[in-house]
């Protein structure tokens, strides 16, 4: 969940420019959009269209993935002061990373029941409003609410209902653990910035490969090939990672 990160308003010391001020609120509007295709993926499991959700959900992820670099390129909090970007970033990344999953779990029913949305909504409602759910290291403290991740594989790989709840319910209790996990887009060593955020990508096509060609997929392994990916992220966040100090 890469934020937008910027002060309280305060107005502008230096002359608008108006050309890198359109362009500031472009970037605004390009991290709204995460919102749009979050309500299209919504419309798409209405319809019982799982495939599609799916794409909807990834595309999401990749406008959060930037989002964050290119608003700091722009100098969002010069150019576009009276718009608070942290705040639009959360509300996005809430829909997207929280209700839809969810809804995403249930209608693809990798849940018991409906009582299985409560603990991922009510535990990651605590985890986007504490103040320090991103540390000054640049970590995300606590399990990051990557319930869409979950949603997929739970669907990919048809496992059980009494699966899903177990995951659900220990990754609900992970996000109230202070322990630190990496920061893609903020990983201090460009390297391994560079090398998780193209791995990032070809995840991405190989879930959405998957959601869209199941039978070729399975032939091939390509679920369980991504994997490696998921377990990568955690690998390297209990390296890198560890208690919080606070």
């Amino acid at each position: 969940m890469d934020a937008i990160e910027q002060p309280p308003f305060s107005e502008p010391t230096s002359p608008q420019n108006p050309s890198r001020r359109l362009l500031a609120y472009s970037v605004h509007v390009f991290t709204a959009s995460g919102a749009v295709f979050g309500v299209l993926a919504l419309l798409a499991l209405l319809q019982g269209n799982l495939s599609h959700a799916t794409v909807y959900l990834l595309i999401t992820l990749a406008i959060d993935s930037v989002d964050g670099s290119i608003a700091r390129r722009v100098g969002v909090t010069t150019h576009a002061p009276g718009i608070d970007g942290r705040r639009m970033d959360d509300i996005v990344d809430f829909l997207n990373f929280v209700i839809v999953p969810v809804v995403f779990m249930v209608q693809a029913g990798s849940l018991p029941s409906t009582f299985w949305v409560i603990p991922p909504v009510v535990a990651s409602a605590f985890g986007f409003s504490r103040r320090d759910a991103k540390t000054d290291d640049d970590f995300f403290l606590g399990w990051p609410s990557y319930w869409n991740v979950l949603a997929f594989y739970l669907w990919l790989l048809h496992l059980s209902p009494v699966t899903g709840a177990i995951w659900v319910a220990g990754l609900s209790v992970a996000i109230f653990i202070p322990w630190k996990y990496i920061y893609p887009s903020k990983l201090r060593n460009p390297w391994l910035r560079h090398g998780v955020s193209w791995s990032g990508v070809l995840w991405a096509i190989a879930v959405g490969v998957a959601a869209l060609n199941p039978e070729w997929s399975a032939q091939v392994y390509l679920v369980e090939i991504s994997l490696a990916y998921p377990a990568a992220y955690m690998g390297l966040s209990l390296w890198m990672g560890g208690w919080s100090r606070a």
